[in-house]
């Protein structure tokens, strides 16, 4: 995956919670670090609110390859992007990347499905053309399909 393809980024905060007996970031906050990272991208891609009661979307699947142990004191960050976007769902790519000794290391990377959903009507809906519009003025290296 080619960092290089990432126009956003959030810094995320190790905790002392997520370390693990082994002394490293354990595996279940990855997904934790991806959320993050998604709410940011969007908040950020959009630039505007989204009404959670009526519409907004729904984690479908998430794959993650671990590459390297997060420790404690690493710098940590999710690059995110856009890859796909279909008529109502799109898909994301994520990379986390450490820093050790000024050295970037990529932790892991992930892919996600996400649906657009309309809560009013409990059910799957179009992705809104205002959506789809903000993203690719975002993320110009979108694969629409």
């Amino acid at each position: 995956m080619d960092i290089s393809k990432f126009k956003h980024k959030t810094r995320i905060q190790i905790r002392f919670k997520d370390i693990d007996k082994l002394g490293h970031v354990n595996n279940a906050n990855h997904l934790t670090y991806f959320e993050l990272a998604r709410v940011s991208y969007l908040n950020e891609a959009l630039d505007t609110s989204i009404n959670w009661e009526k519409e907004g979307i729904i984690l479908a699947r998430m794959e993650v390859d671990f590459k390297s142990p997060i420790l404690l004191d690493d710098e940590v960050w999710v690059y995110t992007r856009v890859s796909k976007i279909g008529r109502k769902s799109y898909d994301m790519e994520y990379l986390i990347e450490r820093i050790v000794h000024d050295t970037s290391v990529v932790a892991a990377i992930g892919k996600s499905v996400q649906v657009c959903f309309d809560y009013s009507k409990n059910s799957s809906m179009e992705m809104p053309d205002s959506w789809k519009k903000a993203v690719l003025k975002f993320d110009s290296d979108v694969l629409v399909t």
